[in-house]
């Protein structure tokens, strides 16, 4: 059954494919076209207008062109390829593209003209009338239109939007660019595909230029949906259109001792508990949170608990550093980094520890400088009598 409709499918895209080609072959001669046969100009202008040379299924031919009926002071040339020209030869179902360029003078009377354009050759007589209207200048006008309007990300993420700008008007603007964002967010324009910040930027008559509005939201924004409006001015027009960030809550991690205090003091050898506060001032909780530690070589670090389960925004949670200094610590102060991290977000902080030695070792130490002492006491006594 499957194969079958396999089969029958084929049938119809190649029936499909053969009809659309018997239609093209029925189609015999040389054409000249435009999309626009009547056009509006504003005087004092120059106007470009695109023709098609046309060649379905005749052989190549030389074709001498020209332009009658143009209006006294008017200038009507006909370009190829940004040149000059008088002739074409479109090689058999093919075309050739042309322009036709109106420079019309500012004191030109209004109303409409009729200019025909005529290619001929040997066998080929054709002609097209296009007839051009003059008008005053069209007032500006503007659109703005957002490709995505609305983004979602974190406090960290840089939003971009693509705007589509249009001069829907008769004439090349200077449009400026402007948007009213919520404070502290940072707003700026570039070209869609370019880094270079932008305040205004040209566009051409009845043509679109894609730009890109890039927001950075302050890093201590609350979870929330915020909005942007987009302002585009030239001249006596505008247009706005309005976005939207939808930003997620995001932890943000503080590590410090109990009432801010990040130093200690520990005896060599000895472990000693030192109680450290974990403090989420994000906008969203913080869940499994991971406690590490550096310290020098031949210490130990550990924590009761190692995770944190959750510590909620704007709140915090203790836990014990147990830090333990090598046993042959010199007396002096050291640095121990304790870190915590979840979810991407992370924090640390150096505590100072200042090791003191041993009381067991003091002692030993006066009663070998006490032996030490009785020795060469002893030693005097002895050999002074000699």
């Amino acid at each position: 059954m499957r194969r079958a409709l396999a089969v029958l499918f084929l049938l119809i895209v190649g029936w499909s494919a053969a009809a659309a080609q018997d239609t093209r072959s029925a189609i015999k001669g040389i054409y000249l076209m435009t999309d626009y046969p009547a056009v509006a100009v504003r005087p004092g202008t120059v106007s470009n207008l695109n023709i098609t040379l046309q060649n379905y299924g005749l052989e190549p031919e030389r074709l001498n062109l020209s332009v009658s009926g143009v209006p006294a002071g008017w200038t009507a040339t006909l370009l190829g390829g940004g040149q000059p020209v008088s002739a074409a030869m479109p090689a058999t179902d093919k075309s050739v593209p042309l322009e036709l360029r109106l420079d019309v003078p500012k004191d030109a009377p209004m109303g409409t003209q009729t200019l025909t354009l005529s290619a001929e050759g040997g066998n080929t007589h054709i002609s097209l009338p296009i007839a051009v209207t003059l008008a005053k200048e069209l007032p500006a006008k503007l659109s703005l239109q957002a490709q995505l309007p609305d983004l979602r990300g974190s406090a960290r993420s840089t939003f971009g939007f693509q705007l589509s700008l249009k001069n829907d008007s008769g004439k090349r603007l200077l449009v400026s660019l402007s948007a009213q964002a919520p404070r502290d967010f940072d707003v700026s324009f570039t070209e869609l595909y370019g880094s270079q910040e932008l305040s205004a930027i040209p566009v051409d008559a009845g043509q679109s230029k894609d730009i890109k509005l890039n927001v950075r939201p302050p890093t201590n924004v609350g979870a929330g949906r915020y909005p942007v409006t987009v302002r585009v001015a030239a001249e006596d027009t505008s247009a706005t259109t309005e976005v939207a960030l939808e930003i997620s809550g995001q932890p943000k991690l503080e590590i410090s001792g109990r009432e801010g205090l990040v130093s200690a003091s520990a005896s060599a050898g000895v472990e000693r508990s030192i109680p450290i506060m974990v403090t989420n001032s994000g906008s969203a909780p913080a869940d499994n949170v991971e406690l590490s530690g550096t310290a020098p070589s031949g210490w130990k670090v550990r924590f009761e608990p190692k995770t944190i389960a959750h510590v909620a925004p704007g709140a915090n949670a203790e836990a014990q550093a147990l830090i333990t200094p090598t046993q042959k610590a010199i007396a002096g102060d050291y640095v121990t980094e304790l870190r915590a991290s979840a979810r991407g977000e992370s924090a640390s902080s150096n505590f100072r520890i200042t090791v003191t030695t041993s009381t067991m070792w003091g002692i030993a130490g006066v009663g070998i400088i006490a032996i030490a002492l009785l020795v060469m006491v002893g030693a005097v006594a002895r050999f002074g009598r000699r």
